[in-house]
């Protein structure tokens, strides 16, 4: 039998003093308040009384550090899945807004003319094909029980839009991925169905100054 049902958990907080749009850089680890975050995750998981049987992580280094309270909580050592990777993004490194930022620049505008796509980094097609393979292969990992796969917004939001029978392209700013909040499936009937969110994140998070890339 496979999982019973996959779980998509975002990453916490990131040490981000500069206020860069980190994307796929390295060493873009988890502030102190992000690995709360993450363990808030892991005690919400361990809460339900449903065993998790694989652990699953993009390779960023805040996604591994988030994935280590699950670890320890279920036994388990996480494997790196490069599927559920950070989007590619033509503005990574860069501070957004503001003086100086990269919406302030003409030639980046160039980056802007089909947000839909969108234009500035990986279609929204290819990220929610290569996030549903990860999950399928994810399921039969396992003979039963859970599995928790540990990514970031984007993936998991056009992932949820796209199961949920929408279309991937949305405005960045009505994203329901919180810090280190968990989306979770099962599978029925040959498709994935949306079974439930949590935000374990939400009593800490005001102290947040990081929420993440757009």
């Amino acid at each position: 039998m496979p999982a019973d049902r996959i779980h998509l958990v975002r990453h916490g907080e990131v040490f981000n003093p500069e206020g860069v749009l980190y994307g796929r850089l390295p060493h873009f680890g988890l502030s102190d308040l992000g690995k709360r975050m993450a363990r808030a995750a892991a005690d919400d998981l361990v809460s339900r009384g449903r065993p998790v049987t694989g652990l699953f992580s993009s390779p960023l280094q805040r996604a591994r550090e988030s994935a280590q309270p699950i670890s320890a909580a279920f036994g388990l050592e996480p494997q790196i899945d490069e599927r559920i990777i950070e989007p590619t993004n033509a503005f990574e490194g860069t501070r957004m807004r503001g003086p100086g930022g990269s919406l302030r620049k003409p030639a980046n505008w160039r980056y802007l003319v089909n947000p839909w796509k969108p234009s500035w980094g990986e279609a929204f097609s290819s990220v929610t094909a290569r996030m549903l393979a990860a999950m399928n292969d994810a399921r039969h990992s396992v003979e039963s029980g859970d599995v928790a796969m540990v990514s970031h917004q984007l993936p998991i939001w056009v992932t949820h839009l796209v199961i949920t029978g929408r279309r991937p392209a949305h405005d960045p700013r009505q994203r329901r991925c919180a810090l280190s909040s968990i989306t979770s499936f099962e599978w029925h009937d040959g498709r994935f169905v949306e079974v439930g969110y949590t935000d374990p994140g939400a009593p800490i998070a005001a102290d947040a100054t990081d929420v993440g890339a757009v």
